[in-house]
């Protein structure tokens, strides 16, 4: 089995890492001894003492950030119960996904094209890698699913060059069923793109932003035509770690350095919200296009063995050596997001493993947080893209 290379854009790891407890907070401790955990369940913990309820917080934690310890669907309700084996086949269907050539990534592109997709774009900045995996997956699985795929470059921090990538993948396709937005700048030090806006936000949010809003017409069409069309986030528990008076209220704040693990936990905080703001604006008009996010756990990655060194060079061996063998593959940690991506009815949902549906934070369900951010993001895009992009069909605001 290939085994790609995986860039820092590709961590998805729990903000149960860096000197946290493996063990959910106290507040969420208390949170679930209160009510259920899984209220479309609720017969399933009804007669349960708090002890009970709080040593199941713990299993869900573990299964679903450490799969080899606990496999997610020995803790799942059977509703929840999700494998790569349940999805359904995509014959005829369309896919785009971003960086689909390594880590998480390539976990969804080779889960697709197992279940016959009929075409596949590839979204990523490094052609090398893109050609080593589509090679790969030639070998494993023929020329002929080889030839169902399409590499195009995109740096999704340039969000001029994301608009025509977009623009140019709907002149080659009339329909689009699945996009996942996977591509990810990890848990590093804050640096700024090329349009002086914080690298995190620029890539994990606004660069997907851009992408999926140029699709729009063409994900549109499709849905008219009768098809589910379905749009998976990749988020993760480390938005938790975003500040608690996080209010994306300008260019400054997003600018301002927080630290590598909680700079990446705003940006997948961004993510969360941006999932269910196209619930509630673009579901809300077209209910066969579905947005839901998704954590993916404690993912093996070059991230998490190699780059996450440069943003702890001490803390980080821990993470690089001592959680190696509990650590998930590409091809578990891609569970939740394609759960989302074929098989949900759902929109608006934040899915961790296998499909277990989860609040998330505070701020992840804050209606009036999530209409401030696509506000920046518009005003940003505007600025920094004007003639080559805000110009010509950005259509945040025509969901």
């Amino acid at each position: 089995m290939f085994i790609p290379r995986v860039k820092p854009s590709f961590i998805s790891c729990s903000n149960v890492v860096f000197k946290k407890s493996l063990l959910p907070s106290k507040t969420s401790i208390l949170r679930l001894a209160i009510k259920p955990i899984a209220p479309s369940s609720p017969n399933r913990y009804f007669h349960q003492s708090r002890p009970a309820l709080i040593m199941e917080a713990i299993r869900n934690t573990v299964a679903e950030n450490f799969g080899k310890i606990i496999p997610g669907n020995a803790a799942a309700a059977p509703e929840n119960q999700f494998s790569l084996d349940a999805v359904p086949d995509l014959t005829g269907k369309v896919a785009v996904v971003t960086g689909g050539s390594e880590g998480i990534g390539y976990g969804c592109t080779y889960t697709l094209l197992s279940h016959n997709v009929s075409k596949l774009f590839i979204l990523s900045q490094h052609a090398d890698v893109a050609t080593e995996a589509i090679d790969a997956i030639k070998k494993e699985m023929g020329e002929e699913k080889g030839k169902r795929v399409e590499w195009v470059q995109c740096d999704l921090s340039d969000w001029e060059q994301t608009a025509q990538v977009a623009f140019n993948i709907a002149e080659k396709t009339d329909r689009i069923d699945i996009l996942i937005n996977n591509a990810a700048r990890g848990i590093m030090t804050a640096q700024k793109a090329k349009n002086g806006v914080d690298l995190h936000m620029a890539v994990n949010h606004i660069g997907h932003v851009v992408l999926t809003s140029h699709l729009l017409p063409t994900i549109k069409k499709t849905a008219e035509e009768g098809h589910t069309v379905r749009i998976a986030n990749l988020g993760s528990n480390a938005h938790e770690s975003a500040p608690k008076d996080t209010k994306f209220a300008s260019e400054e704040e997003l600018n301002e350095d927080l630290g590598p693990m909680v700079q990446y936990g705003r940006s997948k905080l961004a993510t969360i919200l941006y999932s269910r703001y196209l619930a509630r604006h673009l579901t809300s008009k077209y209910p066969n296009i579905l947005s839901n996010a998704s954590h993916p756990g404690f993912v093996d990655t070059r991230q998490s063995t190699e780059h996450i060194l440069e943003a702890y060079p001490l803390g980080g061996y821990a993470m690089t050596h001592l959680m190696n063998p509990f650590k998930k593959d590409q091809f578990e940690g891609c569970v939740s997001t394609m759960y989302n991506a074929t098989k949900t009815e759902k929109s608006g949902q934040y899915i961790c493993p296998p499909a277990v549906p989860e609040p998330g934070s505070q701020l992840a369900n804050d209606e009036a947080l999530g209409e401030k951010l696509m506000d920046l993001t518009w005003k940003l895009v505007k600025e920094k893209t004007k003639s080559k992009s805000a110009d010509k069909g950005c259509p945040f605001k025509e969901m």
